[in-house]
């Protein structure tokens, strides 16, 4: 195995998440991902990601010989479970229809073998869209962004550009009035077929690669 989840329950103590990094760190593993909460009567829950993990079972007996861990149980991981992640951000008509395109077409790739979801929030307003946009790049498994509304620019583009620097992100917008569709990857202006494309982008089983058409495409 090499990329993993581990969900580890422990007393609340203070440098109980110090030992288990330094355990992690001794076998060479990297996290990719972590979520931490508090649980009633004290015990946290940790869920990591790892990757490049050599010896699981090893790393799991070491992890439980700490004092404060209760459990240790091994999962899978996100990417594989719940695969590729396209989310679709703009005006409620609109993600609607670009969701109906998404979700038909992501069923017909993961009958056949595909994990791809898709994640929908219907939003308004410069400062929300940008703040909504900008966020995308602490979301783990998000591989395509949709920006479906009838007006996107300013803070938005800025938004935008900073996550396409960070990240490999592909991003597909409708054909609308405004600075964001300079920075998009391919712009669309049927709804549904933004989301059947969107969907052809990122999946392994299509023989659609947005990286042929060159940048800044219209459909």
């Amino acid at each position: 195995m090499s990329d993993c989840t581990l969900t580890i329950k422990a007393d609340e103590r203070k440098g109980v998440l110090d030992d288990v990094t330094d355990v992690i760190t001794e076998h060479g593993a990297n996290i990719s991902y972590v979520h931490l909460f508090v649980e009633k009567n004290n015990v946290g829950s940790i869920n990591l990601e790892l990757e490049h993990v050599v010896d699981i079972d090893r790393l799991v007996s070491d992890l439980k010989r700490i004092p404060e861990i209760k459990s240790v149980e091994l999962h899978g991981s996100q990417l594989d479970i719940y695969g590729k992640r396209i989310i679709i951000i703009g005006g409620g008509a609109q993600v609607s229809q670009v969701a109906m395109g998404a979700i038909t077409e992501a069923d017909r790739h993961n009958i056949r073998g595909e994990r791809i979801s898709i994640d929908t929030l219907p939003l308004v307003g410069e400062k929300n869209l940008a703040e909504a946009i900008e966020a995308i790049s602490r979301l783990p498994r998000v591989s395509a962004l949709v920006l479906a509304g009838s007006l996107m620019g300013g803070a938005i583009t800025e938004a935008v550009k900073k996550v396409k620097e960070e990240s490999n992100l592909i991003v597909i917008s409708l054909n609308m009035p405004g600075s964001v569709t300079k920075h998009a990857d391919l712009i669309i202006t049927d709804p549904t077929q933004a989301g059947v494309l969107a969907v052809m982008s990122i999946a392994d089983t299509a023989v659609f690669d947005i990286k042929r058409l060159g940048d800044n495409i219209k459909f």
